[in-house]
């Protein structure tokens, strides 16, 4: 089996993770977490599976990081202009990590296609393409759910302490 390795996965995605506009998605919330944050779980997990699988887990990983690579926060615009951020946003992060990084016709499709089928037109030509789209999916799901967890406990807490207030 395929060693994975933290080290391996940090030297990839290393000259975007240093990179000055790559760092300010840490100050986006997103997915009840920051775009940096979320980004990096996705890369990292789609390079586990990648490697797993004996495909390019290398252009897997970097397209991980740059799905979402763009710098509009969703807190700061209208609910009709976040519908429209929605289905853009994939050819925004395209767009956005063309002017910092060369990219490859397959890291093209990984962060172009990552939200198939929501956007039925833009569809993963790549095996990696698919195992982005899906992690992406199951990470932003797991946050969600994990800040959701963490509400309901400190409600269930603060209700336990007015009951047992004298």
């Amino acid at each position: 089996m395929r060693e994975i390795s933290k080290t391996e996965f940090d030297n990839i995605i290393k000259d975007i993770d240093e990179n000055k506009e790559f760092q300010k998605t840490k100050k986006i919330i997103h997915h009840s977490t920051n775009r940096y944050e979320h980004s990096k779980r996705v890369a990292y997990n789609s390079y586990v599976i990648a490697k797993k699988l004996g495909l390019d887990y290398t252009e897997t990983a970097r397209a991980g990081m740059l799905h979402d690579f763009f710098l509009v926060d969703n807190k700061d615009i209208h609910f009709r202009d976040k519908i429209t951020t929605l289905v853009n946003h994939p050819k925004y992060a395209l767009k956005y990590s063309e002017k910092f990084f060369d990219l490859s016709e397959k890291e093209k499709n990984i962060i172009v296609s990552h939200m198939f089928p929501v956007l039925p037109t833009r569809v993963p030509k790549f095996l990696e393409s698919w195992i982005v789209n899906l992690v992406d999916d199951y990470v932003a799901i797991k946050e969600e759910w994990n800040a959701k967890k963490k509400e309901a406990v400190g409600f269930a807490n603060l209700i336990l302490a007015f009951l047992l207030l004298d």
